[in-house]
């Protein structure tokens, strides 16, 4: 119900779209924005249904339920988007409109001859070939590639991240000249790896790759999502190990 208040767990989906009203928390919104980074949350800060909280506990007012939330909405552009029709189907219809008439005429044409004139029993090649005729003939193909197209078309693509709010894109994609993208996630990993390592005046790259992979576990503890990243590099390395400590709030690193 709107209004009502929820609490989320560290690892849990958010149920609905709100306002958090207590907790700090990371929340991956990568399923609608499709960038890797969490979000930041506090109190205030609006959420949306079916991203994952990360860190801490959010307590969350519900602002939008059901088909009024985020994710219900792209659901039905992707429905819709299978349920449109392209601008190839109107040419198909009308010629389906007088195609369909013209074999059903044409069977009942061959089934009259064949009763007519055929063989003994006139009656089952009459049947036979009238049907036949039916069969062969019937536009069932014309009619049902292209709605079958762009079922296939977008279910896949929303399969691999893509959405297509109407199935006209598909057959204009054909003319693109231009094609932008998003980087982070679609040209990229879609996730931070540390790539170098430039070292201060005064210390060692061993030195630091040592420190690094030494504070793992602080890192793993502290609330910035980048932490986790940057003891990895030193992981197979280490000489030694120091201890650190991470600061209350601001997610830094200090040493002892």
């Amino acid at each position: 119900m709107l209004g009502d208040c929820v609490e989320v767990r560290p690892g849990e989906r958010i149920p609905v779209d709100g306002e958090v009203t207590e907790g700090r928390s990371f929340v991956d919104e990568s399923m609608i924005t499709g960038e890797p980074i969490p979000v930041e949350k506090s109190a205030g800060s609006a959420v949306v249904g079916g991203t994952v909280n990360q860190k801490g506990a959010l307590t969350l007012r519900a602002t939008a339920v059901g088909g009024q939330t985020m994710l219900a909405q792209i659901i039905r552009l992707v429905e819709q988007a299978q349920g449109s029709k392209l601008p190839i189907q109107a040419v198909v219809d009308k010629v389906t409109l007088w195609f369909v008439p013209m074999v059903m005429l044409i069977a009942a044409l061959t089934f009259v001859v064949w009763l007519a004139f055929g063989p003994s029993p006139a009656l089952t090649f009459a049947l036979i070939n009238g049907v036949a005729v039916l069969i062969i003939a019937c536009p069932c193909a014309m009619g049902l590639a292209t709605p079958t197209s762009i079922m296939v078309g977008t279910g896949r693509g929303a399969e691999m991240g893509v959405l297509f709010r109407k199935g006209e894109a598909l057959q204009l994609l054909k003319d693109a000249k231009v094609v932008a993208v998003d980087k982070t996630g679609t040209l990229t990993e879609g996730r931070p790896v540390l790539t170098d390592l430039d070292v201060a005046s005064g210390f060692e790259r061993r030195e630091v790759l040592a420190k690094s992979r030494g504070g793992r576990i602080a890192f793993r503890a502290s609330d910035c999502p980048c932490d986790c990243r940057v003891g990895r590099r030193g992981r197979d390395r280490a000489t030694r190990h120091e201890r650190l400590r991470i600061g209350d709030r601001d997610g830094r690193i200090r040493y002892r």
